[in-house]
């Protein structure tokens, strides 16, 4: 049964139905982001849909990043009951297997976030989430992101044959490696050192964040030729919570977990899309941001070369090898990838 199927089932049968229910659910989850980050109020919107959704009876108390346990430390925490759930970057857990990496991040495969949801929602993603998940005893309930990335640059990028030798922040990994293969020259910086570095020469252009954070610290006022939208990161968060407790839900509560899901993904992506348009207005009327927004073919181009990067993941466990191969399926079936 698809993502779709589920939610609109649900909210045929009336999302209230708990109010008959005599018993009450409380949770507790952490988030990978800190207290007054903008994704955290997202997330903690979520909290509040539900609760509404359920008239009071499923509540989730969301802790902030390190409350319990560190960042990298969630996973094991909710299958050990620790915690009932959590919110987060899948890529923290690369570390177990590459295949968490490839599938929260393919660097280069989406140019928009509706791509990325419509993969993990009906193309096989949410599959290989609790494939990954269960053996440590998750269960994956669904999907946002922060969006996609802008990409910081002093000089103007209209394509990929831009990038070479372009001398480019990237963490280390997985963008750093497609980058390389792109023929930028990688530079490995904290983000701290990233404006200083930029505005002195030491690097041409920085993946850093979204534009509206770009625009608000200042980061295009020194590298004048931002591409947005992006086409190189756009990280998977998932919310996920322990299998056993999961399992032990009635039915109605599950596609309701599901729904008030889908609504804090919805809520987050438009937010932030929103914030980031009225940024580009605010730099556009400064007079000195030119916008590049490369063309589909070029875009098509970089994932290409990005194919390579994930096919060299992929080698590296059985289950890195089945996302790459659903990764490109879902690619090819929309004309993204050839």
């Amino acid at each position: 049964m698809t993502y779709k199927t589920l939610l609109t089932s649900a909210l045929a049968l009336g999302l209230t139905a708990m109010a008959a229910n005599a018993q009450d659910y409380s949770f507790r989850f952490q988030s990978s982001d800190p207290a007054g980050n903008p994704n955290f109020e997202f997330q903690q919107g979520w909290t509040e849909t539900l609760k509404e959704m359920s008239d009071g009876n499923v509540v989730v108390e969301l802790l902030p990043v390190g409350s319990i346990v560190d960042y990298k430390e969630t996973q094991d925490a909710v299958g050990a009951g620790i915690i009932d759930g959590h919110i987060t970057d899948t890529s923290y857990f690369a570390g177990k297997d590459p295949a968490f990496g490839l599938i929260a991040n393919p660097v280069g495969a989406w140019s928009d976030p509706s791509e990325m949801i419509d993969f993990v929602e009906n193309g096989g993603g949410a599959e290989l989430m609790n494939e990954l998940l269960n053996p440590y005893g998750l269960e994956f309930i669904g999907v946002s992101t922060p969006g996609l990335e802008a990409f910081v640059s002093k000089v103007p990028l209209d394509g990929v044959a831009d990038l070479e030798g372009l001398k480019v922040r990237n963490p280390e990994g997985l963008i750093a490696n497609v980058f390389r293969a792109a023929g930028a020259a990688p530079v490995n910086l904290p983000a701290s050192e990233v404006y200083t570095s930029l505005d002195k020469g030491v690097i041409d252009a920085a993946d850093y964040s979204v534009f509206s954070v770009n625009q608000e610290v200042g980061m295009n006022e020194v590298a004048t030729h931002p591409v947005y939208p992006g086409f190189h990161s756009l990280p998977l968060i998932e919310v996920s919570m322990n299998k056993a407790k999961w399992d032990a839900l009635p039915e109605d509560v599950q596609d309701m977990f599901k729904a008030s899901v889908k609504e804090f993904q919805q809520t987050q992506i438009n937010a932030l899309k929103e914030r980031d348009l009225a940024a580009i207005e605010e730099a556009k009327a400064k007079g000195d941001v030119t916008i590049h927004d490369w063309p589909a073919e070029e875009r098509a181009k970089f994932r290409g070369i990005a194919r390579g990067e994930w096919e060299k993941v992929a080698s590296q466990s059985e289950m890195a090898q089945k996302v790459y191969d659903s990764l490109n399926a879902y690619l090819e079936s929309k004309g993204l990838i050839k």
